[in-house]
């Protein structure tokens, strides 16, 4: 019986990451940094990055989780946790029910318990496509909940990050998130357990000022914009110009605060070596 709800869990995953990363349209697809157009199998077939200049696109939450995981070990956590409106901010329903028939998410995080390279992990991944994965009261509610699995369990944890901050819409509700995930995430760490943050194209906010910036191990994927404020913000603020390039993944890496920049295509190998490593007596 087991087999038979893993082998559905599966297919609903698959057809899940289908619909996530299917873009209708000719068989060329152009890039938004290049400006090169390429074949779109040939696009898909490299996870959804530009052949000719490298430059990665966004994933949907189901399609990371399906090019990051163990075929057939993926069970969500806590999928119909809802979305809510709780300060009947005008306009925001709405924008919530278009997000959810668009992508058909409840929120803007997906999390789930799998295996990567046969390592049982907790894995949460936030969706750009919703609302622009930014932080409401739900979004941080998922993301504890799978950090207090991953506690529970003794798990090691991995979150990839992709979001506009903090969702104005709910006020100091979704800013009271930053603390509750930061504030699990200690109490993760005293019991000596391994977190990995990814963070993607864009990682800024409330995010980054939170979960996003307290990995034990922090990867980004190449040319993801990373930072608090924008660039634009920033340099009205303090009145001078600022490095090219100053908030990418590369420069971010060159100045100590992310440690490795990873190739999507090798994210999934990268993962199961540091997840090999980490765990007790893991040897190279």
């Amino acid at each position: 019986m087991n087999d038979i709800f893993a082998k559905r869990r599966a297919r609903l995953l698959a057809m899940k990451a289908i619909r996530d990363n299917y873009i209708p349209g000719d068989k060329l697809v152009s890039c938004p940094h290049c400006g090169q157009e390429s074949e779109r199998k040939a696009v898909a077939e490299g996870l959804s990055v530009c052949p000719k200049c490298g430059y990665h696109w966004p994933l949907g939450a189901y399609y990371r989780l399906s090019t990051s995981l163990d075929p057939g070990s993926f069970r969500e956590l806590h999928p119909r946790l809802p979305a809510g409106d709780p300060l009947s901010f005008p306009g925001y329903r709405a924008k919530l029910e278009s997000s959810q028939r668009k992508t058909g998410l409840t929120e803007a995080a997906v999390t789930a318990t799998g295996a990567i390279g046969g390592r049982r992990c907790v894995v949460g991944v936030l969706d750009s496509r919703f609302l622009m994965g930014s932080m409401s009261a739900a979004v941080g509610e998922k993301i504890t909940l799978a950090i207090e699995f991953a506690t529970k369990n003794k798990l090691p944890l991995i979150l990839f990050a992709a979001s506009g901050g903090a969702r104005m819409q709910e006020g100091i509700l979704s800013l009271m998130q930053m603390a509750k995930t930061s504030a699990a995430l200690a109490r993760f760490s005293e019991k000596g357990l391994l977190y990995i943050s990814v963070l993607t194209d864009p990682t800024t906010g409330g995010v980054t000022a939170s979960f996003a910036s307290l990995g034990d191990i922090i990867l980004a994927e190449p040319g993801a914009l990373i930072g608090f404020a924008g660039p634009r913000v920033i340099q009205q603020t303090i009145g001078e110009t600022l490095p090219e390039g100053f908030q990418r993944s590369e420069f971010q890496m060159e100045h100590g605060f992310v440690d490795a920049v990873v190739p999507r295509t090798e994210m999934r190998d990268t993962l199961a070596r540091l997840l090999r490593l980490h765990e007790k007596g893991g040897r190279q």
